[in-house]
């Protein structure tokens, strides 16, 4: 939690931007044939042949969507490119190229952003993607992270939010609620610190939701393994801003109706354990909280044997006709209509 006052600091002044980029970018190599031309010219140029192209981006707001007071830079770097590549997976496609754009303030020195760039790095080399640009500027107002990323897929594999059919099931991966529980006990933890400096929190317990809030993975694995099940998404969407609102999405998009199932909605035991001690409702807070970077998907009823019991995915509803409405069956069997209660950077306080 705090930094190492001691440690020497570099103007980047010194380097200028052209250098501070040269310096920063140094460490990144090239993996796809796809880039032809990466950092270094007024673009970077890029070959996709008779692939599809699919390109997101995030803006990322110091005081907003992150607190450097508990965020370390190397797990903000490659957060960053986590929310923009779990963009690109929920298109059912795989990911190339990032680029990164950053506006800093004077109070951060050099080493700051390498650490950050440390993260970028790390999370390029793990999902293997290539950096291949961006752009550098200053800020009056602390640290700000645009990062765009860019992927390919086969046409027919696309998914989008707009394919889903009655009957549909519907289906999410992995756990939901730990990177909302994770700040929560975060920002508890910073509230003891102010008051007493002396105070370092013991985050063992909650290690697993800690860390789903300050180092989400985005799921390249699930395109990998639909792809290996053989089974197509009739449409799809990342879990950014809670289940709740995506599933909305999907209702929207495709013009159909949903049935959510309390029980069925995946919770980590940590999750539940955190939800009791803060006195909240683990179904709220997998519903609104987010963050989460799960793939909410539907797939043909047909499918459903090739995913039965695979540990990574939960059918957690299915989609039935407009009509009805997207609505929560709760465990006591009573029908509630889904709200989209997901974070609003725009909402007062």
């Amino acid at each position: 939690m705090l930094e190492d006052k001691n440690k020497e600091r570099t103007s980047l002044e010194k380097l200028g931007e052209f250098g501070l980029i040269d310096h920063l970018t140094q460490h990144f190599t090239i993996k796809h044939p796809s880039t032809i031309k990466g950092v270094g010219d007024d673009a970077a140029v890029l070959d996709f042949k008779d692939k599809k192209v699919v390109l997101s981006t995030d803006l990322l707001v110091e005081g907003v969507h992150f607190d450097l007071s508990y965020m370390p830079l190397k797990h903000l770097g490659y957060k960053s490119v986590m929310v923009n590549l779990s963009d690109i997976y929920a298109m059912n496609a795989k990911a190339t190229q990032i680029t990164v754009s950053l506006a800093v303030s004077n109070r951060f020195p050099l080493e700051a952003l390498e650490e950050l760039y440390a993260g970028i790095q790390l999370a390029c080399e793990t999902y293997g993607v290539d950096m291949i640009g961006g752009d550098t500027t200053s800020s009056k107002t602390g640290m700000l992270i645009s990062v765009t990323a860019l992927g390919e897929a086969s046409e027919e594999s696309i998914a989008y939010r707009s394919g889903a059919k009655e009957n549909d099931l519907l289906v999410v991966t992995g756990d939901l609620g730990g990177a909302y529980m994770g700040l929560q006990v975060l920002e508890r933890e910073k509230e003891v610190f102010k008051v007493n400096p002396n105070n370092q929190p013991d985050l063992e317990p909650y290690s697993y939701i800690v860390e789903r809030q300050l180092k989400p993975e985005a799921r390249k694995d699930i395109v990998e393994l639909l792809a290996k099940l053989e089974v197509r998404p009739t449409s799809m969407i990342d879990i950014s801003d809670g289940l709740s609102s995506e599933i909305l999405h999907l209702c929207k998009n495709s013009d159909v109706g949903c049935a959510l199932y309390e029980n069925k909605i995946p919770l980590d035991p940590t999750v539940i354990s955190t939800c009791e001690e803060f006195k909240m409702d683990g179904t709220m807070i997998a519903l609104s909280g987010g963050e989460d970077y799960e793939l909410l998907f539907t797939i043909d009823q047909a499918d459903f044997l090739k995913i039965k019991g695979n540990p990574n995915l939960t059918v957690i509803g299915h989609m039935t006709d407009k009509s009805q409405g997207a609505n929560l069956v709760t465990r006591a069997e009573t029908l509630i209509p889904l709200k989209a209660q997901g974070w609003n950077s725009f909402q007062s306080e």
